[in-house]
C-alpha cells in the first residue's frame, strides 16, 4: 500500500511542477533557452503523467472484469462541451 501512496504523491508532484512550468511560460519572462528547457520538462512530465493515468485505468478495468458486476462507462464531463 505504501507504493500506491508513493505513486499518487509522485503524480501529484508532477502535476504541480507542470502547473508551475505552464505558469512560468505564460508569464513570458524566461529567456528563449530557459523557455525551451521548461517546455521540454513539461512535455516529459505530461507524458509520465499520461502513462500513470493509463496504468490506473487498466487497473480499474481489470478490477471491474474480475468482479463481473460492474460495467465501465465513459466519463461525461460537461466542461468538455464548453471548450
Amino acid at each position: 500500500m505504501a507504493k500506491k501512496k508513493t505513486d499518487l504523491s509522485q503524480f501529484e508532484q508532477q502535476l504541480a511542477e507542470l502547473e508551475q512550468i505552464v505558469s512560468q511560460l505564460e508569464q513570458g519572462d524566461l529567456s528563449l533557452d530557459e523557455s525551451l528547457r521548461q517546455f521540454e520538462r513539461g512535455i516529459q512530465l505530461s507524458r509520465q503523467s499520461q502513462q500513470q493515468l493509463q496504468q490506473a485505468e487498466q487497473q480499474v478495468q481489470q478490477l471491474l472484469q474480475k468482479d463481473g458486476q460492474a460495467e465501465l462507462v465513459p466519463f461525461h464531463n460537461p466542461e468538455d462541451e464548453q471548450a
